[in-house]
């Protein structure tokens, strides 16, 4: 038999150029005991945590193949809650960066994250629009919240009521009452989507923020607050007319509404106009829910200040007295309105266009802004809150150096692999491939192709404009623009004697361009007369030689490496071969259906590779112009190919996202690397074949290293199979479960997962191996009574029975140890979801085993768990079944005694701490007290000293 042709597997390496995706936002985070310093921001799917002042990263939180969607950090700051694009929610460390606990239970991208005053819950919304509260602590899903018809915007906790609030794309605010997890009030009074809300000044006022300019402010009450007759003196009566009839039938409808015997009462109470004429993008308090912070599609950062209950009465009374000094004879009364209770601080005016922002008050009143812009940078600005709105902000840091301001369009290896170059629409960098920094930058024109001259000391941009840029890395500047082409110049092609370069643009021309050395008349110096005079310093130009004229728009060029031929692609979607000495016409490759957009040479001259936006990739032969084969390769457009050198393999990208490694002998697809969110524009491999760099829509700079480890075709197959059997399964119908109807408000908070499959499956098998070894060890416990009472000898005894592989790799001898270790290693967030696979007759056998572990005392917590959710999900048919009745009383009794004896011990322990600290509260008194004490003592000696001292110094005179 002979050997299975092996490749070597490319696996993902690092990734940079992105600061912060578009579909994330940005958070302050508290490291060090530092605030206002360290920003996390979500950068495709993985979470940078980046030092505005240095510029560095100082750690990444690692995701799997989702994007972030939504950054939340916990009130002790020790935490921050990551929502991705599939609706898993993780919570991770911020000092380790360790992922704590995943929860899963959103069908779609989540879109906000907030925690209760305490941390102790975290509450999710999402496209799918679900809200789903889940225990941090116990780290599972507590309930599922449905009512809303469009993708939730915002969920918040009220800090003095067990109440949350959600808005939504459906126009609705609704009111959820979490100990009942039912719905009792719902705000109708917004005509467009409601695109943010926050809750302000201790749960007094609600901020919705809708399509228009408008930010809406209703009041908030608690009818059974002891608090209430005080709140309703700054209660305004009416606060603005509006000129729509149908605004205000709607308020009337919400005034009559607020009259009923609900816990809460909303009552609108004016509007906010805001400077921006388009919607409210986003909008964000200080944690003392004091300062507002809101922004629209444009660079204003707008921040409103909510006065407390002493300043409206001291702004409402200087009003009155103003009014009444200018009316003396008016008997109209004022009322409280809204411009005594909110004040309009500060406009931010932003270098660019803001995508989400972050406040941080400190104790001292100055606020820091964080504003995250569309242009893969961040800015953070410092605003005095106690001054009028008449000093302007200070902007006190920026990143923007370590990523592109728009889409990287090209990509170039240097040729000792130590360098990459990336162009885009505005700048030119030059990396550091082992440590991804950013070594140079550049500003350039729009880029569409880039290369390293010979030498690897100068880079050549073709650009939009149809010219080409020389620059010096060394000196990070423009050398010289040379007028290519009349209009884009879409290809540049290194010459095999790397003594020129061809160029191709829209004039429908390929120009030849020759290396040569200038004297550089920038570089001067200053002679003995004091006269500037040319150093006589050499750099590199481009000399042009020669034209092919053609039919078409030229797409790409490239040269085969014995400098025999050149290839041209054109706009007529067919391949042109000349001849590189003469540019006689050869060959003409016929075939694509659209334009070739890229193509390569194999190194040995004899293949040439062809991808359009057919996405197709045909495979030719040089010698007389005959496609091999023609493979549907990518969902859409190829937009780069390139050989491996010294090997026909070659890679492949598109705007499918992909990235895929070919065998042109064999015509296989080898691989298929994803990881990229979005489009993938470029690709370049190195000249080794060892690395391989891909840049995409998503703004990051892949790496893919090849590593030593061989790939198999077959096995490469099956894994991808097993992948789409999985997914197939997790994506599968929803379960009806017993005792829950469809379309009810509160339901299971988890969902079905390829985890939860998989989980379900190893306690069926627990189940299965328990019962195989407790069978086995009845039985040999049978033998060794009987050869006991028999008395034969010692040597005769029969031999234990072999240990289950399962539970030598448990390291356990117990069938019991051994099906605990099983449920414990269950995800908490995931055991409902993994019991709602069992069928019934494990069911029944699982409560039996359930029972044991509680006789032992075992893990009481979780064993009830698992025993409560089996109980209710199946109390029809477990009711109705004589053989398990005797089981469930006897379990009744042993439950009650097991969690009679948990509840002591957390009280001994809870009542016990409670002593300490009332120990140390009265320790730090007494010492405090002394410290007083001495205080007192020491100024009472300091003032004895100066009268004795004025005394001696009377009696001297």
């Amino acid at each position: 038999m002979g050997l299975t042709k092996q490749y070597l597997r490319y696996i993902p390496g690092p990734i940079f150029n992105v600061i912060a995706s578009l579909k994330s936002n940005a958070v302050f985070v508290e490291l060090r005991a530092q605030v206002g310093r360290y920003v996390a921001a979500g950068a495709c799917e993985n979470v940078i945590i980046w030092d505005s002042k240095t510029g560095e990263k100082i750690n990444t939180l690692l995701g799997e193949k989702h994007c972030v969607t939504m950054l939340k950090t916990s009130p002790n700051n020790r935490q921050i809650a990551v929502g991705y694009e599939d609706g898993v929610v993780r919570l991770f460390d911020l000092n380790s960066g360790e992922c704590l606990v995943t929860f899963s239970g959103h069908k779609s991208a989540a879109t906000c994250l907030s925690f209760d005053i305490e941390g102790m819950r975290l509450v999710s919304g999402a496209k799918d629009t679900n809200i789903i509260v889940w225990d941090t602590v116990a780290e599972a899903g507590l309930f599922r919240l449905s009512g809303h018809k469009g993708p939730i915007t915002k969920c918040c906790f009220l800090e003095s009521q067990n109440i949350l609030v959600s808005s939504s794309l459906d126009t609705l605010v609704k009111f959820w009452d979490l100990d009942t997890q039912h719905c009792f009030k719902t705000l109708v009074g917004h005509r467009s989507e409601v695109w943010d809300m926050v809750v302000m000044k201790n749960d007094r006022y609600l901020v919705t923020g809708c399509g228009d300019s408008e930010l809406r402010v209703w009041k908030i009450r608690f009818p059974d607050s002891e608090e209430d007759d005080e709140k309703q003196k700054a209660t305004p009566k009416k606060t603005r007319r509006d000129s729509d009839d149908e605004e205000e039938k709607n308020e009337d409808g919400n005034e009559e509404e607020d009259d009923d015997n609900s816990i809460l009462q909303c009552t609108k109470i004016g509007t906010i106009l805001r400077q921006g004429r388009d919607r409210v993008l986003s909008m964000v308090t200080d944690p003392s829910r004091t300062i507002l912070s809101c922004h629209g599609m444009d660079s204003i950062v707008e921040l409103f200040r909510f006065h407390d209950e002493e300043e409206i009465q001291k702004i409402f009374s200087k009003r009155q007295r103003k009014f009444k000094k200018q009316n003396p004879e008016s008997t109209e009364e004022l009322t409280v309105a809204l411009q005594d209770e909110v004040l309009r601080i500060k406009s931010v005016q932003a270098s660019g266009k803001v995508k989400a922002i972050d406040v941080h008050v400190s104790t001292k009143g100055e606020l820091r802004l964080l504003a995250l812009l569309r242009g893969n940078s961040f800015e953070i600005h410092v605003v005095d809150t106690k001054v009028s709105n008449k000093n302007d902000a200070t902007k006190v840091g920026a990143l923007s150096i370590p990523g592109h301001r728009t889409d990287v369009r090209a990509l170039c290896f240097s040729s000792d692999k130590i360098a990459l170059a990336s162009a885009s629409g505005e700048s030119l960098k030059i990396w550091n491939r082992g440590s991804q920094n950013c070594i140079r930058t550049m500003a350039c024109d729009y880029a569409l192709s880039i290369l390293f001259a010979t030498g690897d000391r100068n880079v050549i941009v073709a650009t939009k404009t149809g010219k080409l840029q020389i620059f010096d890395i060394a000196a990070g500047r423009l050398l010289e623009e040379i007028r290519a082409h009349e209009g884009e110049a879409w290809t540049v092609a290194m010459s095999p004697d790397l003594r020129g370069i061809a160029s191709g643009g829209a004039d429908k021309s390929v120009k030849f361009w020759q290396f040569e050395l200038v004297v550089d008349k920038a570089v001067e110096e200053e002679d003995e007369d004091g006269q500037m005079r040319g150093h006589g310093g050499k750099r590199m130009s481009l000399t042009h030689t020669k034209t092919l004229q053609l039919e078409e728009d030229v797409l790409c060029v490239r040269f085969s490496p014995d400098q025999r031929l050149i290839a041209v692609s054109l706009l007529d979607s067919t391949v042109k071969i000349f001849f590189a000495d003469t540019l006689k016409f050869f060959l003409s490759l016929y075939g694509h259906k659209f334009p070739v957009l890229c193509m390569d040479i194999s190194y040995d001259s004899t293949t040439i590779i062809t991808g359009g936006a057919d996405r197709n990739i045909k495979i030719w032969g040089l010698d007389f112009g005959d496609c091999h084969r023609s493979i549907f390769a990518h969902e859409d457009s190829i937009l780069g190919l390139q050989f491996v050198s010294k090997t026909h393999l070659f890679f492949s990208c598109g705007k499918d996202g992909k990235l895929k490694q070919w065998d042109a002998d064999n015509f296989e697809n080898i691989t298929t690397l994803s990881g990229h969110h979005g489009q993938v524009w470029t690709l370049a491999v190195s000249e080794d074949g060892k690395y391989v760099s891909t840049a995409g829509h998503d703004r990051s700079i892949r790496l893919w290293e090849r590593t030593q480890e061989p790939l198999v075709l077959e096995d490469e197959r099956e894994t991808q199979r097993e992948a789409e059997a999985d997914q197939a399964l997790a994506l599968g119908e929803d379960r009806v479960m017993p005792g829950i109807k469809a379309g009810e408000e509160a339901s299971l908070p988890g969902r079905k997962t390829v985890e939860t499959e998989r989980a379900a499956e190893r306690i069926m098998e627990a189940v299965e191996v328990h019962k195989e070894v407790s069978q086995q060890l009845a039985e040999y416990r049978e033998k060794i009574d009987l050869h006991q009472q028999s008395g034969r000898n010692a040597s005769e005894a029969p031999a234990a029975p072999q240990l289950h592989p399962l539970m030598v790799a448990y390291d356990t001898t117990d069938p019991d140890r051994y099906l605990l270790k099983v449920l414990r290693q269950v995800k908490s967030s995931e055991v409902e979801e993994a019991l709602l696979v069992l069928p019934f007759h494990y069911v029944g056998s699982l409560l039996s085993l359930l029972d044991q572990l509680l006789e032992k005392g075992w893990e009481t917590e979780l064993v009830m768990r698992i025993l409560l959710f089996l109980v209710r999900l199946h109390h029809g048919p477990l009711s109705n079944t004589p053989s398990l009745l005797p089981i469930l009383n006897r379990l009744q009794g042993v439950a009650r005694k097991r969690v009679d004896q948990v509840r002591d011990r957390i009280g001994f322990n809870l009542a016990g701490l409670q002593y300490l600290h009332r120990e140390l509260e009265e320790r730090e008194a007494v010492q405090l007290f002394a410290d007083a004490s001495d205080r007192v003592k020491q100024k009472r000696k300091q003032r004895r000293n100066k009268d004795k001292a004025k005394q001696r110094a009377i009696l001297t005179l």
